[in-house]
């Protein structure tokens, strides 16, 4: 899965083993490597990643029934790791899919368990 925020700053990329990684895409030509980051517990498949609207929130989902979102807030050069705030661990079986609201404050999820669910962050 891959994501670039509304804002053009940040790309993301997530791979089956769970793990998400980050540039920084503000010169187009050169991304650089912000954070490298295991989002779901090892065994798990990562299965979707986005970026909120308002590029301050990553949710992933996931085979392990949960869909996690992390703060990707940076604040100047800092050392920088997305922050975990919040585990989604509604559903009975895989995590396939998600979206985000246009102003950010609401999330979707559809599973394997034949149910979409609404969220308010």
């Amino acid at each position: 899965s891959v994501d670039i925020s509304e804002d053009g700053r940040t790309c993301i990329a997530a791979n089956n083993h769970a793990y998400v990684f980050m540039w920084d895409a503000t010169d187009s030509t050169n991304f650089k490597p912000i954070a490298k980051f295991h989002a779901h517990p090892t065994g798990t498949y990562l299965l979707k990643a986005k970026i909120s609207p308002d590029n301050r929130q990553l949710v992933t989902c996931s085979s392990d029934q949960s869909a996690r979102i992390f703060d990707i807030t940076r604040h100047g050069n800092e050392t920088f790791m997305p922050k975990l705030t919040k585990t989604l661990a509604q559903h009975n079986k895989w995590v396939w899919d998600c979206v985000f609201s246009a102003d950010s404050s609401y999330l979707v999820t559809a599973s394997s368990d034949h149910t979409a669910r609404l969220f308010s962050l």
